[in-house]
């Protein structure tokens, strides 16, 4: 199959096709007395499973490494590990996340209680303390250097 085909069959672009050939993701293509490059059917099946495991979270480096090896225990024992390493890596961006929203939460709780309270004359309370530790963290630099 030519690499169009190739592509249009996988749900990735032609670029798409190169780069993972280039990443050697893909097993180098002949190339026909025309100069076309001539991949095998079950190049289909490679570039998505490569898709699959890159929204899963794994990086190329790592599909590399799975696309590389027989699949025996040794082989099953390595993506457990690996998997487990991803598993701990998604808890701590949830973590992370959680983190995050509960400090947007509160910054907006308190964007609202100052419209209510003071309408017109609010004063955003965000902004106010990010210039209030602005100030603090200068007048730390300020004392340090002297």
């Amino acid at each position: 199959m030519r690499i169009g085909e190739v592509a249009a069959l996988s749900g990735v672009s032609i670029d798409t096709v190169r780069y993972y050939e280039r990443q050697k993701l893909l097993t180098r293509a002949p190339r026909s007395s025309g100069g076309f490059r001539l991949f095998p059917v079950e190049t289909i099946e490679r570039i998505q499973f490569i898709k699959q495991a890159q929204e899963l979270g794994f990086s190329l480096d790592e599909i590399r490494q799975l696309l590389n090896n027989g699949g025996g225990v040794s082989e099953c024992r390595r993506v457990r590990d690996l998997l487990r390493t991803k598993l701990t890596e998604l808890d701590e961006r949830m973590k992370k996340m959680r983190d995050f929203r509960r400090a947007l939460q509160k910054n907006l709780a308190a964007c609202e209680r100052e419209l209510n309270e003071h309408g017109q004359d609010a004063h955003c309370p965000v902004v106010v303390n990010i210039e209030r530790k602005g100030q603090a963290r200068k007048r730390k630099v300020k004392g340090n250097s002297r």
